[in-house]
C-alpha cells in the first residue's frame, strides 16, 4: 500500500476545487425519474458566477427529471480528486439564460446551444460542496453548506 500524501488544508482544497471548476469541461449529473429510478449522465459545463451552466435537449430525461425535482448531485474530477456538489437546479428556456452565461458556455465548449429551440439551459446553484483526494481528507471535506463557503 502506498503512503497517502498529507491532507490539504481547507483553503488549499477550495483553491483546488475552484481550479477544477474553471478548468474541467465535463461533469456527471445525477437525477431521479418520477418513479424513483436513478440516472447518471455526463454533461459539459462552464463555471459562471458561482453556478454550473450546462445545456441539453429539453426532451432528454435529464432535463425532465431536473425540472420535476429541482435538485441534483454533480460530480467533477476522478476518484482521487473529487468535487461533489449538491445543487438546486433551474431549467431555463433557450432564450432565458442571461447572454453573458450563454456566451461563457459557448466559448468554453466551442459551440453554442443558444437559439437552438430543442435545447434548454441548466443552471446549478451549489448548496453543499464536498472536496477530497484521499481518505485522510474526508473529515474536513465539506467546504460549502447551505450555499455558503465554510472556508
Amino acid at each position: 500500500m502506498r503512503p497517502l500524501p498529507p491532507p490539504r488544508d481547507p483553503a488549499r482544497r477550495k483553491r483546488d476545487a475552484l481550479h477544477r471548476l474553471e478548468a474541467d469541461e465535463d461533469a456527471w449529473v445525477s437525477t431521479v425519474t418520477a418513479d424513483g429510478a436513478p440516472t447518471l449522465v455526463p454533461l459539459s459545463f462552464v463555471w459562471h458566477r458561482e453556478r454550473l451552466v450546462m445545456s441539453t435537449k429539453g426532451s432528454n430525461p435529464t432535463a425532465r427529471n431536473l425540472a420535476a425535482r429541482g435538485e441534483s448531485w454533480v460530480a467533477i474530477g476522478h476518484t482521487r480528486d473529487v468535487v461533489l456538489l449538491h445543487c438546486t437546479v433551474e431549467v431555463l428556456a433557450n432564450d432565458a439564460l442571461p447572454q453573458d452565461a450563454a456566451d461563457a458556455l459557448a466559448t468554453k465548449l466551442g459551440w453554442n446551444p443558444h437559439g437552438r429551440d430543442p435545447w434548454v439551459f441548466l443552471r446549478f446553484a451549489p448548496q453543499r460542496m464536498l472536496v477530497w483526494r484521499e481518505e485522510n481528507e474526508l473529515p474536513e471535506r465539506e467546504l460549502m453548506r447551505d450555499g455558503v463557503w465554510r472556508v
